[in-house]
């Protein structure tokens, strides 16, 4: 669906279909993870105290995305919250591999310096 978004970007209208695809994308990532998991063995994870600030700024993104597109009709606003998705969806991934944050940290602050 995110590959397919990325497709629909140069239509008119793309970058909201865009948005709406890759959202829809991300809702399917978190399904499948879902599936693999368990629904409630998933849920107990996502809102763990280690990740509970990703999950929540991740969900308010999907929404916004939504919100933004549908709703609003403000495709800067759609692309500003697709990119607050992959951040926050990033952030939640890297939570799951041991010290794979504070490596992000470090190379982030590297780059910035």
């Amino acid at each position: 669906m995110s590959f397919l978004g990325s497709a629909l970007l140069f239509l008119p209208k793309g970058l909201i279909l865009f948005a709406v695809f890759y959202t829809l994308g991300n809702c399917l990532a978190l399904s499948s993870t879902c599936f693999l998991m368990g629904p409630v063995n998933q849920c107990k994870k996502m809102f763990a105290k280690t990740r509970i600030i990703a999950t929540i700024v991740m969900f308010l993104a999907l929404f916004m995305t939504l919100i933004a597109a549908f709703v609003i009709h403000k495709k800067a606003l759609a692309l500003l919250m697709v990119i607050i998705q992959f951040l926050a969806m990033t952030w939640y991934s890297l939570s799951y591999i041991p010290y794979a944050r504070d490596a992000a940290k470090k190379c982030f602050a590297s780059c910035v310096e």
